[in-house]
């Protein structure tokens, strides 16, 4: 599976502190081994490393009938 600008992912992230978190993010570039997004929790744009990130997957899209 490859990470594609636009997606809405989920991801478990190893940050600078030793911190493990999980986020739902909307990607915005990748560059450099970085990636630019969105971050769904807080509303607010970070920066990722991607080898800092342990873990991802697509988000499902939500279809209505």
């Amino acid at each position: 599976m490859k990470m594609s600008i636009g997606q809405t992912i989920e991801i478990i992230y190893l940050d600078k502190a030793g911190k493990i978190t999980q986020r739902k993010i909307e990607v915005l570039g990748i560059r450099n081994g970085r990636i630019r997004a969105t971050c769904l929790n807080t509303g607010a744009p970070r920066v990722f490393l991607a080898s800092s990130i342990l873990s991802w997957q697509p988000v499902a899209e939500k279809r209505y009938a």
